[in-house]
């Protein structure tokens, strides 16, 4: 026989995952990020391009009136700080936009998981020994073709670029400033629309190799799923022996209500049901212990010692049995063979019914 744990070809349970997920280790394709990032950030830079040019030639002008004017110092508090102020309304947009797509593409792939253990500092992370085995590992030379195919993908879309655009930026020479720059930015923009596709395609193929591996890393031996289980559910012998406690303390409490029924009734040795019919408390008789074999001889027994009457019903006492649970009424369909047995069992001790 082989070796239970030999060999992953278990799914991960639900616990696995989760236990995973709680560590920190998630499914995500860092490309997907990027690509995201990159369409998002360039489309908001060129939603901003003429508030940034607004800005640039405002800051222009303030300079050259700075040193047109000998009581100025162009370098003094003044400029920096509207410098400082410039540079930020041009860049806190995108800057914002990156964070929160970056944010968004994380987290809908991770499904916002946070994890505390996965922020926390691991030195064992910077033995070099490590280092190197990850350096030759699988995962990380698939991480080295994927980028040498981005860099790939990225010189053949600038060659094509330049070779289609050769011409309109060697005519930038004659243009004006301005028009030139708009010109210039839709070459780049051309460029990074293709950029943008030809990487979603590797990003889409990275996420799915990304789950594969996922899945693949959680998969489980035979034996790490039998650990699982009894850890989750227990020892089974410890359960077993917890259930069998359990009936005992309730067979007690059963045998301890015996000598209050008002009836018993029996197949003759196989089955016992003890029944009590309290009209205060309960709208019909109730069961208050039943059982088989040994615990229904127990029953009887119980009830000779304290004077309880029984019957010998099998038919009656077999569906009761079935039909009712220690505590519950008897069904609607065994009022009348059961008020029979109680107005009998009275008569037998009082001689008549009551008024």
């Amino acid at each position: 026989m082989g070796d239970d744990g030999a060999d992953k070809t278990e799914e991960p349970t639900a616990h696995k995952i989760s236990e995973a997920r709680k560590e920190g280790n998630v499914c995500q394709s860092k490309d997907v990020a990027t690509v995201v990032m990159l369409l998002g950030v360039f489309v908001m830079v060129r939603i901003m391009i003429p508030t940034i040019y607004r800005y640039i030639i405002s800051m222009l002008r303030y300079i050259l009136d700075c040193i047109a004017h000998s009581e100025y110092n162009p370098i003094a508090g003044p400029l920096f700080y509207r410098f400082i102020l410039y540079a930020l309304v041009c860049s806190l947009p995108i800057l914002l936009v990156a964070v929160i797509l970056a944010i968004l593409s994380h987290g809908v792939q991770t499904k916002f998981n946070y994890s505390k253990k996965a922020t926390k500092v691991k030195f064992s992370k910077l033995n070099p020994l490590s280092g190197i085995k990850k350096v030759f590992s699988l995962s990380n030379s698939v991480e080295v073709l994927k980028n040498m195919l981005k860099i790939s993908i990225l010189i053949v879309l600038l060659i094509f670029i330049i070779k289609d655009k050769l011409l309109p930026i060697a005519r930038m020479l004659n243009m004006a400033p301005f028009n030139a720059t708009l010109l210039l930015l839709s070459f780049i923009w051309d460029l990074i629309l293709r950029v943008a596709l030809a990487f979603s395609v590797i990003a889409f193929l990275d996420y799915l190799y990304q789950r594969y591996k996922y899945h693949k890393d959680l998969m489980m031996t035979k034996q790490e799923v039998k650990d699982e289980s009894k850890m989750i559910d227990g020892n089974p012998e410890v359960k077993n022996k917890m259930k069998q406690k359990h009936r005992e303390m309730t067979n007690r409490r059963m045998m301890q209500e015996v000598p209050q029924a008002d009836v018993i009734v029996r197949n003759p040795t196989h089955v016992a049901v003890a029944l009590k019919y309290d009209p205060d408390r309960r709208g019909a008789p109730y069961v208050v212990a039943k059982g088989l074999d040994l615990m229904a001889l127990k029953i009887v027994e119980t009830g000779e010692k304290n004077d309880v009457p029984w019957i010998e019903n099998k038919p009656l006492a077999r569906a009761l049995y079935a039909s009712c649970e220690i505590g519950q009424e008897i069904p609607v369909d065994y009022y009348s063979a059961v008020a029979e047995i109680l107005v009998y069992i009275y008569r037998q001790k009082h001689g008549e019914l009551p008024a």
